[in-house]
């Protein structure tokens, strides 16, 4: 069969490896195209686009991005229509792939969505463009499938899949680890500035700060994959000398880290299930918090972070906005160290997550379903 999958950020690129490579072992007849990252082109996927010119974050980013994004919308458009697939599968990168959707849903194409919107966040009548636009989503958060029912709606939960990717992750020990990037003796603290540039510019500088007052820690930053080193080097002239930049070694990273200044998003659930406490961090154009602000009020959703979403109460500390500065940062980082007074009840609370997430074989499950609809007349 034919599969056309479109992940637009380093998570979709993450999620979509994993889930080709299933799709791949259910059906070995598969032809794959798509857009993607590098690690979907790791497996076999042929690539008609990259994420690093994919991903634009927010209402003022998007509006000055607004003759790129049509271009693309036209692209993709007519590379699914030459390609013909059996299923076009979406990954995440909603405000992109809705509009995909609904256009290829009119042209008869099977579209089967994985990771839903946060329809339960922003105007709940959104999940009809799920029931309109989609002959299957695919879930992975555990309290979405009751959300959709309220709705009459049935979607798939099958468990979170970061599950399956952490759980396979097989570190190198601390001091191969050190030797590797001539890191000193030092225990480290993650520090995960984001996966897009206007996240970065916004969240690294405060990291940077903070790492000032914590000599006596190493802080590694995550660099993100569809994000040149050259564009870190911007902020990292005059960076502490407690400070190192690390590429691929997201994973190493958090397997050893005492603790992580976090940007909010995939990232804090990656490092929950490594067991890393954490203080989350948020910063968007004044306009982006407002309307985010609002819609918060109008849904009655209280937090940002997955960690916090799935368990309904404030695990981590989340500094957002103007919350977001070098003296809370320091605060809350002195909190969840060792030895720090709330590190324990993290911990605590992290147990609990992990029983809510599911079981491993997430991307198996999620694949063979693909794989039965797409070769089935009717999703």
């Amino acid at each position: 069969m034919r599969y056309f999958v479109i992940a637009g950020e380093a998570s979709g690129d993450l999620h979509g490896s994993f889930l080709v490579e299933q799709i791949k072992a259910a059906d070995t007849e598969a032809t794959i195209e798509g857009w993607g990252g590098d690690l979907m082109a790791a497996q076999g996927v042929k690539l008609h686009k990259h994420i690093r010119d994919l991903a634009f974050m927010g209402f003022v980013e998007v509006a000055k991005n607004l003759s790129t994004i049509f271009a693309n919308v036209k692209l993709v458009k007519q590379q699914i229509t030459d390609f013909r697939p059996d299923a076009l599968v979406l990954v995440d990168y909603p405000g992109f792939n809705f509009r995909i959707a609904k256009w290829a849903k009119k042209q008869g194409f099977k579209v089967l969505y994985f990771i839903s919107p946060n329809v339960w966040a922003w105007k709940a009548n959104r999940v009809y463009k799920v029931r309109d636009n989609t002959d299957r989503m695919y879930t992975i958060l555990p309290f979405e499938k009751a959300f959709y029912a309220k709705y009459n709606i049935d979607v798939e939960y099958y468990g979170h899949p970061l599950v399956d990717v952490t759980s396979s992750y097989k570190a190198k020990s601390i001091d191969e680890f050190r030797q590797m990037h001539n890191l000193p003796d030092k225990p480290i603290i993650a520090t995960m500035a984001g996966s897009r540039k206007q996240e970065i510019s916004r969240m690294l500088p405060v990291m940077l700060e903070t790492a000032k007052k914590f000599p006596q820690y190493e802080f590694l930053i995550t660099g993100a994959p569809a994000i040149d080193k050259e564009y870190y080097e911007q902020f990292l002239t005059q960076k502490p000398e407690n400070v190192e930049l690390l590429f691929n070694s997201t994973y190493e990273i958090l397997s050893h880290a005492e603790a992580g200044l976090v940007t909010s998003g995939t990232a804090t659930l990656e490092a929950a299930l490594f067991g890393v406490p954490q203080v989350v961090c948020y910063k968007a154009d004044a306009f982006s918090v407002f309307i985010a602000r609002q819609v918060s009020r109008f849904s009655g959703v209280k937090y940002i972070s997955l960690v916090n979403l799935i368990l309904d109460k404030p695990c981590v500390r989340e500094l957002i906005q103007d919350d977001l500065t070098v003296q809370n940062a320091t605060d809350e980082l002195s909190k969840i160290i060792v030895g720090g007074e709330k590190r324990t009840i993290i911990e605590n609370d992290y147990k609990e997550l992990f029983g809510r997430l599911g079981e491993k074989g997430v991307y198996h499950r999620i694949a063979n379903d693909m794989v039965k609809r797409a070769t089935t007349t009717n999703a």
